[in-house]
């Protein structure tokens, strides 16, 4: 069982000891062909996995605690972190079952020590000003801060909607969009408002909290029209393998 401490106390500066939750537990259902028997953020990218490069990434971003969530294959990522980074200073937040991205970042939060947390994805890249965003955050006093990015000509994502205040007003469903804002996989969370809530142990963050409570809490949206690439499809690794060897 998950449960979190009512008593955890955290500490309130948003970005000095910036902590990163990377959520490194996906299954990678739609890299099989290229990428068996492989965690997805393990996929090998110009001869490196993905997530060498995520944490070289964030570490130029000034990112320096790791909260790895992993669950399929984690003896895996375990064991290549201990023998790659033997200095980095990061836990290892493992998933007995799957709990879902929700649970997974809940889970992992009882490792965090700072009151706004970095959260991403470990098969994303979105080379996001990571400090712009925490001041965002913390000037707007939000409970999460979602990096967006802008699109055009795209059908495989959802599109987020914003005000005029960059308040996130709606989540809209994946079809053919001409342009527009898509969730970049990357927040800063408020820990202790995310872990008032009460959610269940399993549960999904982009259904059952970004949009069920989009309308009820503080949720903002920082526009960076940065590079990014998901890893989640074939044709993408091939394209990160070719960006990377650069």
């Amino acid at each position: 069982m998950s449960e979190v401490s009512e008593n955890k106390t955290f500490v309130s500066s948003p970005f000095i000891g910036c902590e990163c939750i990377i959520l490194a537990g996906g299954l990678g259902t739609r890299l099989r062909s290229a990428v068996p028997d492989l965690p997805k953020c393990m996929a090998p990218v110009a001869g490196k996995p993905f997530l060498h490069f995520v944490i070289q990434y964030l570490q130029q971003q000034g990112v320096n605690k790791f909260v790895f969530s992993l669950g399929y294959m984690h003896e895996i990522v375990g064991n290549w972190l201990l023998k790659n980074y033997p200095i980095l200073n990061y836990q290892l937040s493992i998933e007995d079952e799957p709990l879902g991205t929700g649970g997974a970042i809940q889970l992992a939060l009882k490792m965090a020590t700072t009151k706004h947390v970095l959260v991403l994805n470990g098969d994303t890249m979105f080379k996001i000003d990571v400090s712009k965003l925490f001041t965002f955050h913390e000037q707007k006093k939000a409970a999460c801060t979602l990096a967006l990015k802008p699109m055009h000509d795209f059908d495989r994502y959802g599109v987020v909607e914003i005000n005029k205040e960059d308040c996130i007003k709606s989540f809209k469903e994946k079809k053919y969009y001409k342009e527009g804002l898509i969730n970049g996989g990357v927040y800063v969370l408020d820990a202790v408002q995310f872990l008032a809530i009460g959610l269940p142990e399993k549960f999904s963050f982009e259904k059952d909290y970004l949009e069920k409570y989009v309308e009820t809490i503080k949720m903002m949206g920082q526009v960076q029209d940065e590079y990014f690439i998901d890893i989640g499809i074939p044709e993408d690794l091939e394209k990160a393998n070719k960006q990377f060897e650069n």
